[in-house]
């Protein structure tokens, strides 16, 4: 029986594997951000992609909706765009004399959420509350949402034209805060090859909806021993008390490093979280959830540049048990 459990486990990180695989035929040179993407996926969480136009966000995430089977809808924010778009609506309906419930954008597997700091408040919350309940409430009816369900949301730099700063208490609603940046020029060598047509037509089924649940019950039950828990929770705690950020991280911020260790050391084929996957997620997983201080925007610090500073000053613990 544990033989047949750890040959199943075995096959569905090969299936995790084979999902990075394909959505590589369709982003170039991004190796880092398409695991670290993954892992989001894996841990059950949302991802915020900021990055300028053209970079290859909405690539991305239709490639990983393709690789994985996944239902996706695209919603692109603009200011006309209404709360009733995102979670649905119900109309009377003559012939039944009923109200039937009309879906929105949400109701399905992957949600691309284009441009999300175009468009109103109230229409942000709605998104941001079906992301944390995982579902919607609609003239006092609630309607589950499908699982999985994630959310991939891109925004523009602030200070692009027509863009709104998203609350603190919304952006703490995404896992991971993600930034594509320009391709190295090789890599874009590369895309001009490629680009012969559709860079989706390439990207094959690796994963069901289905196995993608399994593969995220194994990521949760990965070992984390209580030494590599302290380190976490000694590392958000060191947010709270510099005086180069005001605000520090909460602790859904270490929930967040948890879950995210787990799914990179599931990645990676391991039972257990070891120290560097702390490492490898902690400044992606925080940077979005603090805010720097007076003392910290006027010596030109950044809160990626904070928290790894952080990593580097704090010391970690031996390597962790394999039980």
């Amino acid at each position: 029986m544990a033989h047949c459990r750890a040959e199943e486990e075995m096959e569905m990180h090969t299936k995790a594997a084979q999902i990075l695989q394909e959505v590589r035929k369709a982003v170039v040179g991004k190796d880092e951000i398409l695991t670290k993407t993954l892992m989001v996926i894996l841990s059950g969480g949302h991802i915020l992609l900021e990055d300028i136009p053209g970079v290859g966000k909405t690539t991305l995430a239709l490639a990983f909706s393709r690789a994985m089977q996944l239902e996706c809808k695209r919603i692109q924010f603009t200011p006309d765009i209404l709360p009733s778009d995102v979670t649905g609506f119900t109309i009377y309906n003559k012939a039944s004399e009923k109200f039937v419930f009309q879906p929105g954008a949400a109701m399905c597997n992957l949600l691309l959420a284009d441009e999300i700091n175009r468009t109103s408040s109230k229409t942000q919350s709605a998104l941001l509350e079906a992301m944390e309940e995982g579902r919607v409430t609609v003239d006092g009816v609630t309607h589950p949402l499908p699982k999985p369900f994630i959310v991939i949301a891109t925004q523009n730099p602030v200070g692009s034209a027509g863009t709104q700063l998203l609350p603190e208490s919304q952006l703490d609603r995404f896992t991971v805060r993600l930034s594509m940046g320009y391709p190295a020029q090789e890599d874009e060598m590369e895309i001009l090859r490629r680009h012969t047509g559709d860079p989706l037509a390439a990207v094959q089924p690796a994963a069901t909806a289905q196995e993608l649940l399994q593969m995220r019950q194994e990521a949760a039950q990965v070992y984390c021993e209580d030494s590599i828990l302290a380190y976490i929770v000694r590392l958000t705690a060191a947010t709270r008390e510099t005086p180069l950020l005001k605000l520090g991280a909460s602790p859904r911020g270490s929930l967040a490093v948890a879950s995210l260790a787990r799914a990179c050391a599931y990645l990676q084929g391991r039972d257990y979280v070891v120290p560097e996957d702390i490492r490898f997620v902690f400044s992606d997983a925080l940077s979005h959830r603090v805010l720097l201080s007076p003392q910290a925007k006027l010596s030109s610090e950044t809160a990626q540049g904070v928290l790894r500073n952080i990593l580097q000053t704090l010391p970690a613990p031996g390597a962790g048990s394999t039980k």
